[in-house]
């Protein structure tokens, strides 16, 4: 193992894998020294990604299962939508870890070293990893973790809205066929709205098989029981379903803020959440860390500076982003109410659409003429001028 390398990745999650399998299939990259830094092997399945494409994606061997149709229910609006021109696919954490890993271990420029890192920092001329035992320099580091307390430096800054995306899911198996795997639950908001926006995720992935999913936007996590029994409620009440075993349990607590992110500094690049690339109005981070890892590839083989500005594209849905979050996190609509609005007046193509930074200004006024204007123009008047 050599102590200075051509790139350094901090973190095997999505972020970190999704760029090192880039570099590992493009062949500017064969003759570069690349170190990847993890404090895990990554051998559990710890995570599900969930997520709409077109086409076939760069993941698309791994994709564990896609819906042809979603449900999405309120106590104002439901209905059955077809997902075309997209799919709603699946990713499992442990199918994207080997797959990468496997490969990686196969490539004799690559090395993997399984340690904590305890901080990054960059000067003009390289960056360093500082880990437990040892320390490393590269020409760039692309580093996914989040070493400041993000949250308690966002809550003393005037005009952040700091939300939290948390959720328990069960994978559940019933003795008998009960699901249709050719549909998923998308949203169900008919479960309580009293802690703040709340919903159900259920995504059969056979007759008998299925991962359910509560979810909520609020400012801080619940006890562990209380996930359990509206997961429990919810199954029993909903899905009319008595008999089941949950054989896979996950957890995960993703930021919806407008804090800012670094991008990075000098020689350090951040990716992920770390970076920006998790939407700050929906939580959605999967199919950003893959747009952010072909600039990252794109501008390394031109040549140019990684540290990539932000367009006028991004500072535009930034806005969109900071309007949601305004309307949500100060109460002047229900989520559930919120959601319902925008699924009953757009197209499922326009909302997944809009959802994902691709829409134009024409589609995105007519999405924003189908929310409530006495809501969303004083929340727009506020974010432009804070």
């Amino acid at each position: 193992m050599k102590d200075h390398y051509d790139y350094i990745i901090t973190g095997a999650g999505c972020a970190g894998l999704s760029l090192l399998r880039r570099m590992m299939t493009n062949r500017f990259f064969d003759d570069k020294n690349i170190l990847l830094i993890d404090k895990s092997d990554k051998t559990s399945n710890d995570r599900t990604w969930c997520f709409w494409e077109q086409e076939a994606g760069f993941f698309e061997d791994i994709v564990f299962h896609r819906w042809k149709q979603i449900d999405f229910f309120s106590n104002d609006f439901s209905a059955r939508f077809d997902m075309e021109p997209y799919a709603y696919k699946m990713i499992r954490g442990i199918d994207l870890y080997t797959l990468v890993l496997d490969e990686a271990k196969r490539h004799a420029n690559i090395d993997i070293y399984n340690e904590s890192v305890t901080s990054v920092d960059s000067n003009d001329a390289n960056a360093l990893v500082i880990c437990a035992s040892r320390s490393f320099s590269a020409d760039y580091v692309f580093n996914s973790l989040l070493f400041d307390d993000w949250r308690q430096n966002a809550l003393q800054k005037k005009n952040i809205y700091v939300l939290l995306q948390h959720f328990k899911g069960w994978l559940i198996e019933t003795d008998k066929d009960i699901f249709d795997e050719h549909v998923a639950t998308f949203m169900d908001f008919r479960v309580s709205q009293e802690k703040g926006t709340t919903f159900m995720y259920v995504m059969p992935l056979s007759k008998n098989e299925a991962l359910v999913e509560y979810t909520l936007f609020t400012d801080k996590i619940l006890e562990p029981g209380e996930y359990d029994a509206e997961l429990s409620t919810y199954i029993s009440n909903f899905m009319k379903i008595d008999r089941y075993s949950v054989k896979h349990t996950e957890f995960g607590v993703i930021p919806m803020t407008n804090y800012p992110f670094s991008g990075g500094e000098k020689r350090v690049i951040n990716i992920g959440t770390a970076g920006g690339q998790t939407k700050a109005s929906s939580g959605y981070t999967f199919q950003f860390i893959q747009k952010h890892s072909d600039r990252i590839i794109d501008a390394l083989t031109k040549g140019e500076d990684p540290l990539l500005n932000k367009s006028f594209l991004e500072k535009r849905f930034g806005l969109y982003d900071r309007i949601f979050l305004n309307v949500l996190y100060k109460k002047k609509m229900r989520g559930d109410e919120l959601f319902a609005t925008l699924f009953q007046k757009n197209t499922l193509p326009q909302v997944l659409k809009f959802l994902d930074n691709e829409t134009t200004l024409p589609e995105e006024i007519k999405i924003m003429n189908s929310v409530p204007l006495r809501t969303f123009l004083p929340a727009s008047l506020e974010e432009v001028f804070s």
